[in-house]
């Protein structure tokens, strides 16, 4: 199947913390860092998630923020230090190419004039800012 989304990003389920309808499931991705996505009970037995499961995290461009640091005193749980790779600018967005984890890369579609207050360029440190609710799994 191929899918519109561009962020894929294979890793292995850490820990899966269910609740009554939802679950928290933990995922380490292939280069290290560390994925939250809080996803359905019945997803999580559909997929049959448990820990050492080898999933594929995928994330909307849409749905990745840009900071330039840690963000402290927010409800996003995942923030992935990384490095701009790449900026396409349009007329009134820009995609962001950042690598974040061992030779991976996240695409964020912010607006143009934030990549201006921002002052993003090649080289330029980010971290890459990313709900739990937006990260979708699936069985790699």
């Amino acid at each position: 199947m191929s899918l519109s989304i561009r962020n894929q990003i294979p890793g292995t389920v850490t820990a899966v913390a269910p609740g009554e309808v939802m679950a928290t499931v933990k995922v380490r991705l292939d280069g290290g860092q560390e994925l939250t996505a809080a996803i359905t009970l019945e997803a999580v037995k559909d997929l049959g998630l448990a820990e050492g499961s080898a999933v594929r995290a995928m994330v909307k461009s849409t749905e990745v923020a840009l900071a330039t640091g840690r963000v402290a005193g927010v409800s996003i749980r995942n923030q992935l230090p990384g490095t701009v790779s790449e900026v396409a600018t349009g007329g009134a967005m820009a995609t962001v190419k950042v690598a974040v984890d061992g030779g991976q890369h996240l695409t964020a579609a912010i607006t143009r004039d934030a990549v201006t207050d921002l002052g993003l360029a090649a080289g330029s440190p980010v971290v890459a800012l990313v709900k739990a609710t937006e990260v979708a799994l699936a069985t790699a």
